[in-house]
């Protein structure tokens, strides 16, 4: 496996045991006398104005859930456009079973979750919750189970979730905007065209891009657009390849900057500020109710059917094939991982529920529940799975446990 790739997953890897901790962190303080320092944190206003006309009020949350994961869909867009450039989604046949796996794991549980909620209105607003994957929590899993997988599965799983990733991107963008704002709009579309030129002109300095990109934010954020969908439009705009220096990558450099912060920082940030749910008064009844019980059935059996079923097609219709050194059972129980939803379930189930009038609270904190209870479900079955999968091949050329053969044809 290249370096740089095997270097990214590392840190990927990482950040899920930092997420889990930041987790277990948010419930804690939601669940004890810290519970008002933690909503009063999380209410505290921020304002930055300029003049009489122009202001941003937020509370510190939504700050946080507008602002700071612009950056994290600044990073994925980055390495969305180099994956589809030079990476692992750069060929029909790298992309076929991924993309094909991408879409079923997102169709089926959306799926599920609409024939759950199909009675409530509100409810249905949060159908895209259970079709997202956390890329971090999943291979966090991979990594805790060392060479009991082959590396080609991690290398799909990066695949496959960058494109869940792009599937998220675009249902945010067509299904979660509010009113849009024409003025807003038009001034967001000189940003783009501004960030062409740049491009066009082959443009290399990073703070020229960042600066036009922090006043696309702002517009994107008035115009009813949800304003994290700049940082995935300020990615696709940066140079990918310096003209000047062939192996320098200017959008490499910034992505390979960007992943410290991103993962140590801004993701740990976002999942104290979303993660803490007040037990009090929920009982084992309340993950029945139609909003956790559709996510919870989504992530967990949506997720692996989807994924599985979708993959197994493909490859028996010839548009694809197994990953080197991967077995039915590995391909069963990361499709089952994938069932890890979290920061992105979490992000969109916010932008799913903020504007449903009277009952928000209710729903934000049910769909927090099913989203915290699937993942756990789904990460504990994957788990299962790879665990009884058996040892792969070491490099030696011996094996211990090594998969049953016949468990490799499709």
């Amino acid at each position: 496996m290249p370096s740089r790739l095997n270097e990214f997953l590392q840190k990927e890897s990482s950040v899920g045991i930092l997420l889990m901790l930041a987790t277990a962190l948010a419930m804690m303080f939601a669940n004890s006398p810290l519970q008002t320092l933690y909503d009063y944190i999380l209410a505290t206003p921020f304002e930055v104005r300029l003049g009489r006309h122009f202001h941003i009020a937020k509370q510190l949350l939504l700050w946080i859930n507008d602002g700071l994961m612009a950056v994290f869909f600044l990073l994925i867009g980055l390495k969305v456009k180099r994956e589809v450039m030079v990476g692992q989604l750069s060929s029909r046949a790298q992309i076929a079973l991924p993309g094909i796996a991408a879409l079923g794991g997102m169709v089926v549980p959306a799926l599920c979750y609409v024939l759950i909620n199909v009675g409530d209105v509100s409810a249905l607003n949060g159908w895209a919750i259970p079709a997202a994957t956390d890329i971090a929590f999943a291979l966090g899993v991979l990594a805790l189970l060392g060479d009991r997988v082959p590396s080609s599965l991690k290398v799909f799983l990066l695949a496959l979730a960058i494109m869940d990733d792009v599937g998220a991107i675009v249902i945010i963008a067509f299904f979660y905007s509010g009113d849009l704002s024409v003025g807003m709009l038009v001034m967001s579309a000189a940003c783009l065209l501004v960030l062409f030129l740049l491009n066009r002109f082959h443009v290399e300095r990073m703070a020229a891009y960042i600066t036009v990109g922090v006043f696309l934010w702002i517009f994107v954020l008035k115009s009813g657009v949800h304003a994290t969908l700049a940082g995935v439009v300020l990615a696709f705009a940066m140079p990918l390849k310096s003209r000047r220096d062939g192996n320098h990558s200017p959008a490499g450099k910034l992505e390979h900057d960007l992943h410290p912060w991103v993962n140590f920082l801004i993701l740990p940030v976002f999942a104290f500020a979303n993660a803490g749910i007040p037990l009090a008064g929920m009982g084992l009844g309340d993950l029945f109710h139609s909003v956790p019980l559709g996510i919870m059935v989504g992530l967990v059996a949506g997720k692996l059917v989807g994924v599985y079923g979708s993959s197994i097609f493909a490859i028996r219709a010839g548009l694809a094939r197994f990953p080197e050194g991967v077995t039915k059972r590995h391909l069963l129980g990361v499709a089952a991982l994938c069932g890890i939803g979290f920061t992105m379930s979490l992000f969109i189930g916010g932008l799913a529920f903020e504007h449903v009038g009277g009952n928000a609270e209710d729903y934000l904190l049910s769909h927090r529940l099913g989203i915290l209870s699937g993942s756990l479900i789904a990460g504990l079955l994957g788990c299962c799975i790879l665990l009884s999968a058996g040892k792969i091949p070491a490099a030696g050329g011996t094996e211990v446990q090594a998969p049953v053969a016949s468990d490799q044809a499709a």
